[in-house]
This record gives C-alpha cells, sequence and structure tokens, in this order.
C-alpha cells in the first residue's frame, strides 16, 4: 500500500516506521515546512492517507483527501464538531474516511470496559465519576479526544450524566460541575505520552479504571493497522468499527 502521511512530525515518523516495518510504502510526507506539496496530483499518488497532523489543519486534509479521492485515517482531534458535516460530504461524495480518537489497541479495549462499568454503576448511585487526563505540554486541545470519548461513554451508558464539562487544572476552575454532567480534569506533564483514568468515588472508597501509554508507538501502530482494515472499503467508518467486542 502506497500510504500519504499528513503531519510528519513525532507521531508521523512513528507511523512511517511501522508502515515500512509491514511492507508499505511512504510516498508523500507533509509538514508545517512543506504545506503546499499537498496538491491532488500529489496525493493521487497514494493509495492511503493517515493524517496525524493538527486540529488548524485537519479539515483542510480531510476534504483534499475527498477531492483526490484518497481514502484517509484521521487521528487528528480537535474538529469534531464538524463531524456531521464531514461524514455527510464523505458520504455524499463517495469517499472514504475512518477517524478515532484513540488508534491504541489497549484503549479501545478501555473505551468498551469504560461503558460496561458505567451501565453496572446505574445500580450504585453513591458513587460519582469524573474522567482525568494527563498529557504532554505540547498536545494543543484540552480534553483529550480520548478523554472526551470516555466521557460521551459513561454518558450513553450512565442514566444520571448528561453532558461533560472540561476544567485545566493550571487554570481558574470555569464553573460548578453540576450533577448531571461529568467533569473531565486536563492535566500538562512534561514528557507524558497520555495516561487517563475514570474515577468512581463515594464516602467509603473509590474505583479508578486506568490506561497509561508509555509511548506513540501503540498509536502509531494501530493507525497503520486501521489503514490496512480500511483498504478496498468506502464510506465512513470508526475505529470501534474495527473491533469485535460483545
Amino acid at each position: 500500500m502506497k500510504i500519504a502521511l499528513l503531519g510528519y512530525g513525532k507521531m508521523g515518523q512513528i507511523i512511517e516506521r511501522f508502515a515500512l516495518e509491514r511492507g508499505h510504502e511512504v510516498v508523500l510526507k507533509i509538514n508545517i515546512d512543506n504545506a503546499g506539496d499537498l496538491t491532488k496530483g500529489n496525493l493521487s499518488k497514494a493509495d492511503m492517507a493517515i493524517d496525524f497532523s493538527a486540529p488548524s489543519v485537519a479539515l483542510d486534509n480531510i476534504y483534499a483527501c475527498f477531492d483526490a479521492n484518497v481514502p484517509v485515517v484521521v487521528g487528528t482531534t480537535g474538529w469534531y464538531g464538524e463531524l456531521q458535516q464531514v461524514k455527510n460530504d464523505c458520504l455524499n461524495s463517495n469517499n472514504t474516511l475512518l477517524y478515532g480518537s484513540n488508534f491504541s489497541i489497549g484503549v479501545n479495549i478501555f473505551f468498551h470496559i469504560n461503558q460496561v462499568l458505567a451501565k453496572l454503576m446505574n445500580n450504585f448511585p453513591a458513587y460519582e465519576v469524573q474522567v482525568e487526563e494527563i498529557h504532554h505540554t505540547q498536545k494543543l486541545d484540552a480534553p483529550s479526544g480520548t478523554a472526551m470519548t470516555l466521557a460521551e461513554g459513561i454518558i450513553d451508558a450512565l442514566d444520571a450524566k448528561k453532558e461533560w464539562i472540561n476544567e485545566v487544572v493550571s487554570e481558574p476552575a470555569k464553573e460548578v460541575v453540576k450533577a448531571d454532567q461529568v467533569l473531565i480534569e486536563s492535566y500538562r506533564v512534561e514528557n507524558i505520552p497520555g495516561t487517563h483514568t475514570v474515577v468512581y468515588s463515594s464516602e467509603v472508597d473509590d474505583i479508578e479504571l486506568k490506561h497509561t501509554a508509555h509511548s506513540r508507538a501503540g498509536f502509531a501502530l494501530g493507525a497503520v493497522v486501521a489503514a490496512e482494515w480500511l483498504e478496498n472499503k468506502q464510506g465512513f467508518y470508526n475505529i470501534a468499527d474495527i473491533f469485535n467486542f460483545k
């Protein structure tokens, strides 16, 4: 498979390593210094694009792939406010996109367990729940897409919760957390690839569900596996579609 890497920073370079190890060819590498090379002609040389760029350019990259009729795997977050419109445009133009807030296999197992636990906790209203996420200081968005997915999974399964709110711990609190809200606390610390914790607290104990990434490698490998899964498919997919959790 010939791959275009849209976003050739630390993640892009690790994705390239896994892609080459798995027998693929990288035919285009785009970063901030050569953004002008993201043309229809250059993209058309690829069988698949993988985007790990930045929220500010993710939508432009997606629509460039649509214009070139190149399937795209999108690991960038921070653009989900336009998700429905992108889905509509993808399907209406017969294009192909797979997105996910986290491509790590372990995190996707974590997502599933999170929803199972949230559903169970409907029977135990004495417990209050919140989500905590810790990332490196270079991460541009807060909360992380992974934390949002965890909070939305809780909201889908836990009847008492209707929405989430975010607090960046280094900044003043914006508002008081309401009973029907899930609080996401965001921490930014040097050299932390990503740690996410779901905490259920009562007067007598705490229950914690936690995932700690040791490096970016799990995310990068998952992106290449997702691209392999997407090959020869058409449509609009989420990373969860790859897994068959019962």
